[in-house]
């Protein structure tokens, strides 16, 4: 269970849009490849590798509109201490061959040590803290999603950030999701792509005294 602002959601009992293992099969019939170095470790971790200023992604050949979570986990691999980066409702230009429109979330990014998010390509929506005590090595389960233009994600169970989008991407027209390495050495594992529902909680502030 997660606690949200006025909402609560259960990732274990939502509608599961995608679960598989990263296997040599999964990853060229459902992703593409778009920069970097990416593959499987022996212990079945997808590994990115990018030494370069810039996001070498990995990216879903399906789309997955309206509220949706995801849910994985992942480790910088040392000696890189940064920027595990995730993007959800997002898409790719092909002419230019970068990241268009998409909802980015990061861990330890922004080269000062924040978990938070930002809207490509633009990058005028921004909002991060410096809150989550990360550990370079360590494995964390991430679930980022959004309920409508209401953005959320948690790290371990416990919810790390949420912003309100006033502008928000078109989350029926732009579906793909994928992960990035971006000047990092990264990996990931255990994805799931699930439908939200939640429960309203929303109460009234009554008098405490």
């Amino acid at each position: 269970m997660i606690q949200l602002i006025r909402k609560r959601i259960f990732p274990e009992t939502m509608e599961v849009l995608y679960d598989k293992e990263f296997t040599p099969e999964t990853l060229a019939a459902d992703f593409e490849i778009k920069g970097g170095k990416w593959y499987l470790n022996e212990e079945g971790w997808l590994v990115g590798e990018n030494r370069e200023n810039s996001p070498a992604m990995v990216i879903s050949k399906n789309e997955y509109f309206g509220d949706v979570l995801l849910e994985f986990d992942a480790a910088t691999i040392l000696p890189a201490t940064r920027d595990i980066n995730v993007m959800w409702h997002g898409s790719w230009n092909e002419e230019t061959n970068k990241r268009d429109v998409a909802y980015v979330v990061g861990l330890e990014g922004w080269w000062q040590g924040m978990v938070g998010f930002e809207k490509s390509p633009t990058y005028d929506f921004l909002a991060n803290t410096k809150l989550l005590d990360f550990k370079p090595g360590e494995v964390y389960h991430i679930t980022v999603g959004n309920i409508a233009n209401d953005l959320f994600i948690a790290v371990n169970g416990v919810v790390a950030l949420e912003i309100h989008d006033p502008d928000p991407i078109d989350i029926m027209k732009y579906g793909k999701i994928g992960f990035e390495a971006y000047c990092t050495k990264v990996k990931y594992k255990n994805l799931k792509v699930k439908r939200v529902t939640y429960i309203d909680t929303a109460k009234p502030y009554d008098p405490e005294f």
